[in-house]
């Protein structure tokens, strides 16, 4: 019997993304309201009590609006948005990280954000033993540390809005924002990475409609006594060495770009750059980098994943990698 699904939000980036991922797949029986319904409380309420599962793909108040709809229902829950990412009671839908079995069982998951997911990706591994029994802790890095994040988006991850802006002034080569230091997704970057102190972050919009790169530069003395440390390369390749979808990359390219005509890719690619100075102290510098796409593994990808798990399917099933 297929899967009731329904997407609150459909319209929107995000919830098109996903019913594009859907097309063909016999296992769910999509709920579909129409534009008079949309926005109707009365008909939203009903669908979400008819679905098995909803994914949530709207603004935070609405998202939450969403959820006190479906109060009293069994309905298991997705939300795209960033209203729980770190609510209690909400299991944090980063397979990678959290654990499938964690989010096979849940009956409300957070999907995370688009920079998180590339900033979690690179650090939470180097930072958090995630259950691991063979972990070995990198003591180069530490939770008491402010790290930077430097990401650079298609702005598309800003939504119909940010798409309507760039549409309307195409001159437009480079956006730099949040410069007040302040955004939403530091929440949930300090928490699952179990640091002291949210992380600097530096966000900035190009005129690419999808694609992301997200970086975190690292420098610290190896000349510091008896530390043992193992180097984030192989950290790194050793946790994601049998994910279907994040791979680390062995090499260095010289470049790394995000094309204007990318098509949409549900996977991410890690690379970490190293090189140590010559000078008295020898510094050890890197550059952890994750590039994916902000509409895949950043949002719509990652729902998907995580509704494949929820559902007990392979979760690359309908993924685009």
């Amino acid at each position: 019997m297929p899967i009731r699904l329904f997407i609150d939000g459909a319209a929107g980036t995000t919830g098109l993304e996903i019913r594009e991922r859907l097309q063909g797949r016999s296992e769910f029986d999509l709920i579909v309201l129409d534009d008079a319904q949309r926005k109707d409380e009365s008909a939203r309420r009903d669908a979400l009590h008819a679905a098995d599962i909803a994914i949530l793909c709207m603004p935070d108040e609405a998202a939450k609006e969403a959820v006190t709809l479906a109060k009293g229902s069994a309905t298991r829950i997705i939300d795209a948005s960033s209203a729980h990412r770190v609510a209690d009671g909400w299991t944090y839908g980063f397979p990678e990280l959290i654990g499938r079995e964690k989010i096979a069982n849940a009956q409300f998951v957070s999907n995370p954000g688009c920079y998180p997911t590339g900033f979690l990706a690179l650090v939470a591994p180097l930072l958090c033993d995630l259950g691991r029994p063979d972990w070995n802790r990198f003591f180069g890095l530490a939770q008491e540390h402010v790290y930077m994040v430097i990401g650079i988006s298609g702005y598309s991850g800003g939504g119909n809005a940010l798409v309507d802006r760039f549409a309307q002034d195409p001159a437009i080569a480079y956006r730099r924002y949040a410069m007040g230091g302040g955004h939403k997704h530091l929440a949930e970057m300090q928490k699952y990475a179990g640091l002291h102190a949210a992380p600097l972050f530096l966000p900035s919009v190009v005129p690419a409609y999808r694609g992301m790169i997200v970086e975190v530069p690292l420098a610290f003395w190896n000349n510091v006594g008896n530390v043992n440390y193992c180097y984030p390369n192989f950290e790194l390749a050793r946790f994601y060495k049998d994910s279907p979808i994040i791979r680390f990359r062995e090499d260095q390219p010289t470049e790394l770009l995000l094309r204007a005509d990318a098509e949409p890719w549900d996977g991410m690619e890690i690379f970490c750059y190293n090189w140590q100075d010559s000078d008295r102290l020898q510094t050890e510098h890197y550059r952890l980098i994750a590039r994916f796409d902000n509409l895949g593994k950043g949002a719509s990808g990652a729902a998907i994943q995580n509704l494949n798990i929820m559902c007990g399917l392979p979760e690359t099933t309908g993924l685009r990698l």
